[in-house]
């Protein structure tokens, strides 16, 4: 594997997956917007090294953003050989054990566990070749929109422990710049991190906290993983790498790093300590998350290698960088869940429409009636899968990721016999929920129910009209996927009409024009374009409360995808603003273009997005 980013970023020119910027590059709006533009491009484009940031240190992008990336950054041909790997691990773990024979079996497995366990080293290592006194006015640190509180650590792996266990976690959780020596610490109320510091608060106690940046890719991927709490992340690392992540002591805190990392900042949180207001920052759910209190991060001293490259990413509307490590997630983490949790389980996949959470689609091995329902419940309840809003269960699907497939399962789907609500917790990031971090779910059973004693399900014949007749309240009709899919997608007047209202308007409209056989109606505001089809997909994940957003009327379900600011549906939280670019940042990438040296212009996709801002809204959130 890699022992810091420099051998990565060797790797990467080897195989022809990085494109170098030799000019001076601004960290504040313009590394993002390159960045944006290239991990938007077929394939997601080239990792992107930019070698004068007006620092002592490059900053390398996109480094995860492809499938042939995310292989080399995780040291495998292909994705399936980590979760094959894992497969069998869990499967030896969990398998029952009757005999002593059995329990012989399992030795080598627990060696090969014992040889991946980190390994502490005595003295210092190559991250702590030059030492600061903790200012943090040196780094590149990005500033990715226009409307972002500030510039924001993306990459960090922020180690803590548990007080009362000694248990290291390894999180991802990112990091406001206040000043030279202070910082947010953006972590969840759901997050291990976050538990950490309750139970300092508790004990009365400073909370020592270090942030590696770089080293080995496996090292940032395993910060990102679903692992369960008191697994320790450098042993997933580990694994990946087969091979051991050694471990030094900080110099001003009792915690351990990678010895082989390219930054360390260390510190402090001081839970005793008032919160402070972080935000807004442009994030990966494609929208501005807003403001709000998190703790204070005190830097005490900084390290770093020689010849050092920072590493950052971007977020922001799908698809980017985080998409690739989404899916690599996927693969690893199904193993453990088909194993440990759901043995039923044949598939998941989350589509990057969806931003990992929104929406996710799982095939079962179906036996029994209701199986599916069951399914979704357990999901629910089980680790990252507790944030899922919009949940599809097939059975007996052959590729998932087939919209063919796909579309044969929903085929099966009787509204409103086969549509599940619930509530739980939601992702904090998620913005249409009533209460920050609990909201609705919905689950649609689309698998196979021809033995469960129903009358036949007879779907009815599909009418559309040739030409939508005009309607004032009616701006755009999108019908492209009425006849495979029964879908309709609609935008409607900015009137103020809550759900109800709406869909008697929308249910008037198709009597008018004499629709039959559509399932599925989207609804939108007038300024969204209804082309893209996967942007629809991506704002109706994003924008529905799944209760509170989506209304069923006889055998059709209808997903309230408008903006809710004003108190639409009742919602009273304020509203997000989507995340683009400015312009004057914009027409700055577009005249240097040629100037950068990677390739054939690429348009800024914040031209596209820019229409879905609401007419006269301003900033990070939309006020009206």
């Amino acid at each position: 594997m890699y022992a810091n980013l420099e051998l990565y970023i060797h790797r990467l020119r080897q195989e022809g997956e990085l494109q170098e910027i030799d000019v001076p590059v601004d960290p504040v709006l313009e590394i993002a917007e390159i960045t944006d533009r290239m991990s938007k491009s077929p394939g997601g484009g080239k990792a992107l090294l930019f070698n004068d940031t007006g620092t002592a240190y490059p900053v390398l992008t996109n480094m995860y953003g492809s499938d042939k990336r995310i292989c080399l950054a995780l040291g495998v041909d292909s994705l399936d050989e980590l979760s094959g790997r894992i497969y069998e691990m869990f499967e030896a773990v969990t398998s029952p054990k009757n005999t002593f024979g059995d329990k012989v079996k399992m030795l080598p497995v627990l060696g090969r566990v014992s040889r991946w366990m980190p390994k502490k080293k005595k003295g210092r290592g190559p991250c702590q070749e030059v030492i600061h006194d903790g200012d943090l006015s040196s780094f590149p640190v990005l500033k990715c929109w226009k409307f972002d509180g500030g510039r924001f650590v993306t990459l960090p792996m922020v180690i803590t422990r548990d007080p009362a266990t000694g248990i290291r976690n390894v999180g991802m959780y990112r990091m406001q710049v206040f000043s030279g020596n202070t910082t947010g610490m953006h972590w969840h109320m759901h997050k291990t991190g976050a538990r950490h510091y309750e139970e300092y608060k508790r004990l009365g106690k400073r909370m020592p906290v270090t942030v590696c940046l770089g080293g080995d890719p496996a090292y940032t991927y395993s910060a990102t993983a679903p692992l369960p709490d008191n697994i320790d992340e450098f042993l997933l690392a580990g694994f990946i790498r087969r091979k051991p992540v050694e471990l030094v002591k900080c110099l001003t805190n009792d915690l351990e790093i990678p010895a082989d990392c390219d930054f360390v900042i260390e510190g402090y949180v001081d839970p005793q300590e008032d919160k402070v207001i972080e935000g807004a920052f442009g994030d990966h759910t494609g929208f501005y998350s807003l403001e709000d209190d998190y703790p204070l991060f005190h830097v005490t001293c900084t390290t770093h290698r020689k010849n050092a490259v920072y590493p950052a990413t971007i977020v922001g509307i799908p698809p980017q960088e985080d998409m690739y490590i989404a899916k690599a997630t996927e693969k690893i983490f199904l193993a453990p869940i088909r194993l440990a949790i759901q043995p039923e389980i044949n598939d998941l996949y989350m589509p990057s429409e969806g931003v990992a959470h929104n929406i996710a689609v799982v095939d079962i091995d179906k036996k029994y009636p209701g199986q599916g329902f069951k399914v979704a419940a357990s999901m629910w309840g089980a680790g990252q899968m507790m944030f899922n809003k919009f949940l599809l269960i097939t059975s007996g699907c052959r590729d998932i990721r087939n919209p063919e497939e796909l579309k044969k399962n929903l085929e099966k789907v009787s509204i409103p016999r086969d549509v599940m609500f619930s509530k739980g917790p939601l992702d904090v990031l998620d913005h249409t929920s009533d209460i920050l971090g609990f909201g609705g779910k919905v689950c649609i059973d689309a698998t196979d129910k021809s033995k469960e004693g129903y009358a036949e399900h007879q779907l009815a014949d599909i009418k559309i009209p040739k030409e939508w007749c005009a309607d004032a309240d009616i701006i755009s009709v999108n019908d492209s996927l009425a006849e495979e899919w029964r879908a309709l997608f609609i935008s409607v007047q900015n009137n103020g009409k809550n759900i109800t209202g709406t869909v008697e308007l929308i249910e008037k409209y198709l009597q008018i024009n004499s629709v039959e056989g559509l399932n599925y109606i989207f609804v939108y505001d007038a300024n969204v374009p209804l082309q893209d089809v996967r942007m629809l997909i991506w704002l109706a994940g994003g924008n529905c409360d799944a209760v509170r957003d989506i209304a069923i009327r006889a055998d059709k379900i209808y997903f309230d995808a408008r903006i809710k600011a004003g108190g639409i549906n009742g919602f009273r939280r304020r509203f997000p603003n989507v995340v683009t670019s400015d312009m004057d940042t914009i027409r700055k990438v577009d005249e240097r273009w040629a100037e950068y040296g990677i390739g054939e212009f690429i348009p800024s996709p914040s031209r596209e997005y820019s229409v879905l801002i609401p007419d006269g809204s301003s900033g990070a959130s939309i006020d009206k």
